[in-house]
C-alpha cells in the first residue's frame, strides 16, 4: 500500500471524529498551534531559509521569492490569522432554513464538513497554515500537497502544527502531507474519490488545468488573476495613480495584484505622465500606441493584455469609453478581481453589475481580495468559479448540507 493511501485512509478515518467535536475542543486545537508556532518561529525561519537559497542559485525572480518568504512578521501575521479563525462562529451544524411540510414533517437544511480536503499548492508556504487552520475550525481534515519550491518550509510547518496539535485535544491525524515531490503522487492524489472529498489547486494556470483535466475527485478551481484597473474620465489623478501603484507594487507576484490599466482617452496624457513618474525605475510600463503619445516606454504585445506578470511590470492601454473598457475586461479578464476608479455613480453601477468577476471594485486597490483582508482569518484560495464558492474561500465555503427530518410514523402514500 502506497504511503499517499495509508495517509489518505487516516484522514478519511479522523474525519468521521472530527465531524462531532465542538467548537471548544477545535478552538483550543488552534490556539495550541499558535503557540507552537511563536516557539519554534526561529527553526521555521531557517527551514525557510534553506527554501531561498535553492530557489535564488535556481534564477527565481525576486517577486516571486517574496511569495516564498517566512519571517517573523509574516509568521507572527499567521498566528494573528489563527485568532481570527478562533473569534470567528463555527460554521458546522448550523440552520437557517427549517420548515413544516403539510403532512408534519420538520426539515432542517444543516451544515457539515466537507470530510477530506486536498489542496495542492505552490511557492506560499503561508498555506499550509492557512489551510489547516481554515479546515479543522469547519470539521475537515486537510491533506497538503506543496511544490518542491518550499518543501523545507512546509515540513517545518507540518511539525510544528502537528507538535501543536498534540497538546490539544484533537488528534494529529487530522492533517496530512504529502513529503514527496514527484508529479505522479499528485495523478494518484487526484482520483482517490474513496478518501478525498474535495481537491483545491493554488497557483498557476499549468497546476489548475493539470488538476481540473485529470481529477476525478471534484475540484474547486482557483483563478489566476489578470486583474484591470479602468480609470474613467471623471477619476481624481492622484487618487487613480495612489490605487495602481498600490495594487501593482505593494506585492508584485500575487494573484491580486493589478496587470493592465485601462485609461479614458480624456484622462490619458494626465494620468499616463503622473503614473509613469511615480513608477519609474521600479515598475516597467508596456503600453498601446495612443499611450505612447504622452510617456515614452516599450510597446504593449498582443500577448501582453492577456498576460498575469507576477511581477513589476504593468501593460497600459488608452480606451475610448466605459464599453471599450468592458469589452477590453470581457476578453481578457480571468473573473478574479476587477476595478474602477470614477466618481461617476451611473459607471461604476454599471460596471459593477456588467463585469463578470469573484470580486469588483469602486475606487479601490484590486489587492484586498484577501481572505484576511476580508475578515475571514485566512483562505483556501479565491475561486473564480460560479459555484457555492467565489472569491476568498473563508470558513462558510468549507462547508456543505444535510437535510435532516423528524417525523412522527409518516409514510408517504
Amino acid at each position: 500500500m502506497s504511503q499517499l493511501l495509508n495517509t489518505c485512509k487516516e484522514l478519511k478515518k479522523a474525519a468521521q471524529t472530527l465531524v462531532t467535536v465542538d467548537t471548544k475542543s477545535k478552538n483550543e486545537a488552534l490556539k495550541q498551534v499558535a503557540l507552537s508556532l511563536k516557539k519554534n518561529q526561529d527553526f521555521i525561519i531557517n527551514e525557510n531559509m534553506k527554501d531561498i537559497e535553492n530557489a535564488r542559485a535556481k534564477g527565481m525572480k525576486e517577486s516571486l521569492i517574496d511569495r516564498l518568504k517566512l519571517d517573523e512578521t509574516r509568521i507572527d501575521g499567521m498566528t494573528k490569522d489563527i485568532q481570527t479563525i478562533i473569534d470567528l462562529n463555527d460554521p458546522v451544524w448550523k440552520s437557517n432554513d427549517v420548515w413544516t411540510l403539510e403532512n408534519g414533517l420538520i426539515v432542517s437544511k444543516m451544515t457539515v464538513p466537507i470530510g477530506v480536503v486536498g489542496i495542492i499548492y505552490e511557492s506560499r508556504p503561508n498555506v499550509t497554515i492557512d489551510a489547516f487552520a481554515l479546515t479543522l475550525k469547519s470539521g475537515n481534515c486537510i491533506l497538503l500537497r506543496g511544490s518542491s519550491t518550499a518543501i523545507n518550509s512546509n515540513r517545518a510547518l507540518v511539525k510544528v502544527v502537528k507538535e501543536g496539535l498534540r497538546n490539544s485535544p484533537i488528534s494529529e491525524n487530522v492533517i496530512g502531507f504529502i513529503d514527496d515531490v514527484d508529479r505522479e503522487i499528485v495523478k494518484e492524489m487526484l482520483t482517490l474519490n474513496d478518501y478525498i472529498d474535495l481537491i483545491i489547486p493554488r497557483g498557476g494556470n499549468d497546476l489548475i488545468q493539470m488538476v481540473v483535466k485529470n481529477a476525478t475527485v471534484p475540484t474547486i478551481e482557483t483563478g489566476v488573476g489578470n486583474c484591470h484597473i479602468f480609470v474613467d474620465e471623471t477619476a481624481d489623478v492622484k487618487n487613480a495613480v495612489d490605487i495602481i501603484e498600490n495594487a501593482k507594487t505593494q506585492r508584485a507576484g500575487v494573484c491580486n495584484a493589478c496587470e493592465t490599466t485601462l485609461v479614458h482617452k480624456n484622462m490619458a496624457k494626465d494620468l499616463l505622465q503622473e503614473l509613469h513618474k511615480r513608477v519609474d525605475g521600479r515598475v516597467e510600463l508596456r503600453a498601446c500606441e495612443k499611450s505612447r503619445v504622452h510617456i515614452d516606454v516599450k510597446v504593449a504585445k498582443e500577448t501582453d493584455w492577456a498576460e498575469e506578470y507576477l511581477d513589476f511590470i504593468l501593460a497600459v492601454k488608452v480606451v475610448e469609453n466605459i464599453d471599450e473598457a468592458i469589452d477590453h475586461i470581457h476578453q481578457f479578464g480571468t473573473k478574479h478581481s476587477e476595478a474602477i476608479l470614477t466618481e461617476n455613480l451611473s459607471n461604476a453601477n454599471r460596471f459593477s453589475r456588467e463585469i463578470d468577476a469573484a470580486a469588483v471594485y469602486v475606487n479601490a486597490s484590486t489587492r484586498f481580495t484577501d481572505g484576511s483582508q476580508f475578515g475571514f482569518g485566512a483562505e483556501m484560495g479565491i475561486s473564480t468559479q460560479k459555484m457555492h464558492a467565489r472569491g476568498p474561500m473563508g470558513l462558510n465555503e468549507l462547508v456543505t448540507v444535510k437535510y435532516t427530518i423528524v417525523g412522527q410514523g409518516q409514510i408517504r402514500e
